[in-house]
């Protein structure tokens, strides 16, 4: 099969296309055929080497965290779906490489995809979809009346978050461009800040929760526009102990991941709020419940634009140069 691959990490490194051989097929995976993959910064953020120390890929690997397609073949042990049936997903950590032609997936990791999405649309969803919900109903716990602020409301998790939070009855500001303005208003957003004219610290106060996606001199301006016992969560870094408690990390590496939050952790510990870090994860289950939303259009796709498999190195270029509107979708088959 044909596939884009890592073969050395590298800023900016350009991937191979190559011939590989199809990947192997365990009891509980099933093998499907890719008809799209998402593109996240996520990928550009391993291509670069910036995630050595806890997601360690081997070169050469294959690269891609987003799928959307048909299952050809079905191990063993697996229950939950049968050959021919349209699925998407995010695979887990460990056994990514949707830029490919063909992957095998967990089926614990894989979701029957909507009936109303094409295979671009479903394969924009599953990285963003399960980061907000993990963000939004797992670890901020969202309730209706609670006020949120969503950053960069223009991009791929923030078209998705910002539907997500009003879904959930809370009330929404972000910040984008005055081009994107209409764009995420039309998503839900209620408050809007020109982030290249106005200072988000100085319009907004009293938020329950701060979702962080920028730099860390936003991180710690994020701070000042909680209220009281808020939560700042932050999908950027820097991680926490309690992540590298997780993902099971040796005494160095907890050490460093401490040593990296130490500072964001005392500011917000001086300002009464609490500080956290999110890396999503698979979640095949959770997808299942986010399948509704996108069925009934409460959740609606938002895609830039959609590059043909043979242009992924662009699609890649195009993503991270941050001016995508919503998602960035490869079309493989």
């Amino acid at each position: 099969m044909k596939a884009f691959i890592v073969d050395k990490y590298g800023k900016k490194k350009a991937l191979r296309l190559a011939e590989v051989p199809a990947p192997d097929l365990r009891d509980d995976d099933v093998l499907v055929e890719i008809h799209a993959a998402g593109v996240n910064l996520l990928d550009a953020k391993i291509r670069d080497g910036e995630f050595k120390p806890f997601l360690r890929y081997r070169p050469p690997f294959i690269l891609g965290h987003d799928v959307a397609g048909i299952v050809v073949r079905t191990g063993s042990k697996v229950r939950k779906f049968k050959p021919g049936d349209a699925v998407y997903a995010r695979p887990r950590d460990g056994r990514i490489g949707t830029f490919a032609e063909f992957i095998a997936m967990n089926e614990a990791d894989v979701a029957p995809k909507p009936k109303n999405l094409s295979m671009e649309e479903a394969a924009s969803i599953p990285l963003v979809g399960l980061t907000a919900w993990q963000v939004l109903i797992e670890k901020a716990r969202l309730k209706k009346g609670q006020k949120v602020f969503i950053q960069a409301g223009s991009g791929g998790f923030g078209t998705f978050a910002i539907q997500l939070a009003k879904h959930l009855g809370a009330m929404v500001a972000t910040t984008a461009s005055a081009a994107s303005t209409g764009l995420v208003e039309g998503l839900g957003a209620d408050i809007v800040i020109d982030y290249r004219t106005e200072d988000f610290e100085k319009v907004l106060a009293n938020y329950d929760v701060v979702v962080n996606s920028q730099d860390a001199r936003t991180l710690e301006k994020s701070l000042r526009v909680l209220k009281p016992g808020g939560q700042l969560i932050s999908i950027s870094g820097p991680p926490d102990p309690e992540f590298a408690e997780k993902l099971g990390l040796n005494m160095v590496l907890r050490l460093v991941m401490r040593a990296l939050s130490r500072g964001i952790r005392k500011k917000a510990r001086q300002a009464g709020v609490g500080y956290s870090f999110l890396f999503m994860r698979a979640q095949g289950d959770q997808l299942d419940k986010i399948t509704p939303l996108l069925e009934s259009r409460t959740i609606r796709p938002v895609i830039d634009r959609i590059f043909p498999f043979e242009q992924t190195n662009e699609a890649l270029e195009f993503m991270q140069a941050g001016r995508a509107k919503g998602k960035v979708v490869v079309k493989v088959k």
